[in-house]
């Protein structure tokens, strides 16, 4: 299990607002830190933890959630 840092719900949110607030949320926090982020559509499920990647960071997880949701788990990287 994961020690959480932050959660960020952005199952109302829609592309491209879904990373931008998903990497905010990120350079608010320190290296290591875990990010819990909430999110709903085939796109933001794709296109979230490929940018997050992208940018070097960690996907610990991506877990289907009852409710139609996704829980991803990002730890950020070091800068």
């Amino acid at each position: 299990m994961h020690d959480v840092t932050a959660t960020l719900d952005i199952t109302r949110e829609v592309c491209p607002m879904t990373y931008v607030r998903t990497k905010l949320k990120l350079e608010s926090l320190g290296s290591g830190a875990v990010l819990e982020v909430f999110l709903k559509g085939s796109e933001p499920l794709k296109n979230v933890p490929r940018s997050a990647r992208e940018e070097g960071h960690e996907v610990l997880a991506l877990e289907p959630r009852p409710d139609g949701t996704h829980r991803l788990l990002l730890r950020k990287q070091g800068r």
